[in-house]
């Protein structure tokens, strides 16, 4: 396939995985001379990196298909991600889809695309997930301020509401020298700000004999003046990564959580490894050795068998909990998981209703842990602008707008928090 002239545009969905992932296979692009276009405008090449984790997002990625095909009936579409390897066939079936890549398979989209044979049948390139064994490292740059750094991939737990595990395989991550390798690249090419991303990144290193803990205390011996972990289990927050993260001037006072219930017979119904005391135990850690973090959480709401009473006993144990915020889900069905045989399936009416009385204890939470800051001054990675406003976050994750020259784009700065506006601080330069 000849590059001249050829434009290409990504969209990502889903997790910062997947967008670690998309930039490093839209850098081999640009690298062989594609030029890189937004996903809205009309390109000769649409890769859409897809998500599975509920039946929306299957709907969003069929949405995104004959976007692309409206903008330019002539283009190739590249379907790769957790849908392609989930549900090859089903894509092939949505007019316009010429080429679907699996999980083993989407780093080689290149080359397939030079293969490819238009004759208005759909490619489906796609090996069984058991095949999926190997390691690819990826970063994000050059997108945003902070650099999204894949260490982990696959996951080894049994989820009975979880299609990860089928469409990404088991549990694996590169050395920590290799890591450390890719995190250079990515402060090399100008990241301020690294996030560590990956399926379950506390099962990190158990392949090569190495753990989490030890990647975390070499990492911050890099030249980097943030690192963040994007998420983590319960199970694998362990009170030595915690006072870790307390004693270092890296690593943020942020954690990402995931609960998915507050009641322990969901738990068990879900088959999380940890029960509520767990959950509990973690949260008190971190406020004992970093007050001013950010806490959040999943949640999800309707799982098969959650009465109005398990629901009830969920909200209650969540406002108990000293936490920031909530990422609410409402329960999707998934084939092919244990969970869709459950008996006493909730109907979407209550799931909804649910969902919306959590994200209102979500809003609460937030706005109370925003408001204990005001008047204070917190550090700030500024890294775009909206509307005239450059936005950015303090150390804890508090997203901060303030009037301020766009030249401070990508810098830390001390600036003083003022008002509490819902979701976001006004901040002014405390010089």
């Amino acid at each position: 396939m000849s590059t001249q002239y050829k434009r290409v545009a990504f969209h990502t969905m889903g997790c910062k995985l997947n967008f670690s992932e998309s930039s490093m296979i839209s850098r081999e692009f640009v690298n062989q001379g594609f030029e890189k276009v937004d996903y809205k405008d009309k390109a000769d090449i649409y890769v859409l990196n897809s998500c599975s984790v509920t039946e929306n997002a299957d709907r969003e990625a069929r949405k995104l298909i004959r976007q692309a095909k409206r903008k330019n009936p002539n283009a190739t579409v590249a379907i790769i991600g957790c849908y392609a390897q989930l549900n090859p066939n089903e894509i092939t079936q949505i007019e316009g889809v010429d080429l679907v890549l699996g999980a083993e398979n989407k780093f080689n989209l290149l080359n397939e695309l030079d293969q490819l044979n238009l004759n208005g049948k759909p490619k489906i390139v796609r090996s069984p997930i058991t095949h999926a064994n190997s390691f690819m490292p990826s970063y994000s740059s050059k997108e945003r301020t902070r650099s999204y750094l894949k260490i982990q991939d696959g996951c080894d737990y049994t989820c009975s509401f979880c299609t990860i595990p089928l469409a990404r395989g088991k549990s694996r991550s590169d050395t920590i020298d290799n890591t450390l390798r890719i995190a250079s690249q990515a402060i090399e090419n100008g990241s301020r700000e690294i996030v560590l991303t990956g399926v379950n990144v506390g099962d990190f290193g158990k392949n090569h004999k190495e753990s989490f803990i030890a990647l975390i205390k070499q990492l911050d011996d890099l030249p980097i003046d943030r690192i963040r972990i994007s998420s983590i289990e319960p199970n694998l927050l362990t009170d030595e990564i915690i006072k870790f993260c307390a004693s270092s001037e890296k690593f943020m006072p942020h954690f990402h959580i995931p609960l998915q219930s507050g009641s322990d017979k969901i738990l068990s119904l879900m088959r999380r490894r940890y029960k509520r005391n767990q959950f509990q135990h973690c949260i008190a850690t971190i406020k004992k050795y970093m007050p001013d973090a950010a806490i959040g959480a999943d949640v999800i709401v309707g799982f098969p068998g959650e009465s109005d009473n398990d629901f009830i006993e969920s909200v209650h144990f969540i406002d108990e909990l000293d936490i920031s915020y909530l990422h609410v889900f409402s329960y999707s069905e998934r084939p092919s998981t244990d969970a869709i045989n459950l008996d006493k399936s909730v109907d979407k009416k209550t799931r909804s209703r649910r969902s919306a009385m959590l994200r209102d204890l979500s809003q609460k939470k937030l706005s109370k842990f925003y408001d204990q800051f005001i008047g204070s001054s917190r550090p700030v990675l500024f890294e775009n602008i909206k509307n005239g406003k450059l936005l950015g976050h303090t150390d804890n994750y508090i997203l901060i707008s303030a009037d301020i020259d766009s030249s401070y784009i990508n810098s830390i700065n001390n600036v003083k928090l003022y008002k509490n506006n819902g979701n976001i601080i006004y901040g002014e330069l405390n010089i």
